[in-house]
């Protein structure tokens, strides 16, 4: 098992450089100059000059990029043009908001999707197949910023006086403000160190902190405001799960090992749960991790719609104004991410599945 951990790993290091390479190359792809888009157009030339020797932008793009690789693998992603501020500190305050987002999704697509694929190949080409195929058809077709726009007008204007109204945007109501667990607790970091790093990262996680601290009144407001969000952002992932648990559902229930469970007498519910759903859920769990991964990338429109102050809106804020640092460093961040949960889920198929160790 631990040789097949390091050969995955091994198998990463390349990727891992690549994408690197590509990002830092669409970057400076980027047309405009980054001195008229945060300066604004009536710089002199004079100053540009002076700034772009500031930002280390004057140089060849290679010693750029050898510069930047350096820094990186010190763990040093730069400082952003346009707020002058680390991108580490930055992304301790945008990442969790993503993570919420991401995950949250994740969750209901998988809480729904699964028993929904299960159920519609159980009852293969029932009414509730047929719905089930149907809405899984329509949530993959209808893209997230018309679903957002959608769900925003009818739960945040049409239910506006009800009990059943949502809030349409932001990560808190006006007045709720989140205590970190560190001051509570009363652990001690000086500011700037990577102890107090990870204190900010782990309670700008609203949901986490205010369970962890037992406030519950910012937990429940975090909680309605990653509802429409997160509703919106799972159902593409959501109606996928749901047809590739259904597909592999299918087949494995037409195996002879489940054919002859079956003829034991064992209870239907025991045949389908213990023995057909384990092996389908192999292509579940590979669609199910680039899932993940794609929300945590692709986050873009939801937290732009939704006004959350995540990843996506960040980088969408950074291409504007041409902040190439921002740029690099949150796309590789996430990058990284996407390749630990292909890890993940490397892992997952060997635990699932131990002949696949020998692989």
């Amino acid at each position: 098992m631990v040789q097949y951990i390091v050969r995955r790993i091994l198998l990463a290091i390349p990727v891992l450089f690549t994408i690197l390479i590509v990002v830092f190359a669409l970057a400076r792809a980027i047309p405009g100059d980054p001195c008229k888009s945060i300066l604004g157009e009536k710089a002199s030339a004079e100053t540009c000059e002076n700034f772009t020797k500031e930002f280390g932008l004057d140089q060849p793009v290679p010693v750029q990029f050898g510069i930047y690789l350096q820094n990186v693998l010190k763990g040093d992603l730069g400082t952003s043009i346009r707020f002058g501020r680390p991108i580490t500190q930055i992304l301790v305050e945008r990442l969790p908001m993503t993570d919420e987002l991401g995950l949250s999704a994740m969750f209901l697509a998988l809480m729904i999707g699964i028993p929904a694929g299960i159920i519609s190949a159980v009852r293969r080409n029932s009414i509730v197949d047929v719905l089930t195929m149907i809405g899984a058809n329509i949530g993959v077709s209808i893209p997230v910023f018309f679903l957002g726009l959608l769900l925003i007008y009818f739960f945040a204007v049409i239910l506006k006086d009800t009990g059943f109204a949502l809030p349409p945007s932001g990560r808190l109501s006006p007045g709720v403000t989140p205590d970190p667990f560190y001051e509570l607790w009363q652990w001690q970091a000086e500011e700037g160190t990577f102890r107090f790093l990870v204190y900010e990262f782990i309670s700008n996680h609203y949901v986490f902190n205010a369970l962890i601290t037992g406030d519950w009144e910012v937990f429940w407001d975090a909680i309605k405001h990653l509802i429409l969000p997160a509703l919106a952002l799972s159902t593409i992932p959501m109606s996928i799960i749901a047809r590739m648990t259904r597909s592999s559902m299918l087949e494995t229930l037409g195996l002879d090992y489940v054919r002859t469970a079956k003829a034991k007498g064992l209870p239907n519910h025991m045949v389908v749960l213990k023995h057909a759903l384990r092996n389908a859920l192999l292509p579940v769990v590979t669609i199910a991790g680039l899932q993940l991964a794609g929300i945590l990338g692709g986050a873009v429109l939801t937290e732009t719609i939704f006004s959350l102050p995540g990843v996506g809106l960040s980088v969408f804020e950074a291409i504007t104004a041409r902040d190439f640092p921002i740029i690099q460093g949150f796309v590789v961040v996430i990058a990284f991410i996407y390749v630990f949960l292909n890890l993940v889920v490397d892992i997952s198929y060997a635990i699932l599945d131990p002949r696949i160790r020998l692989d």
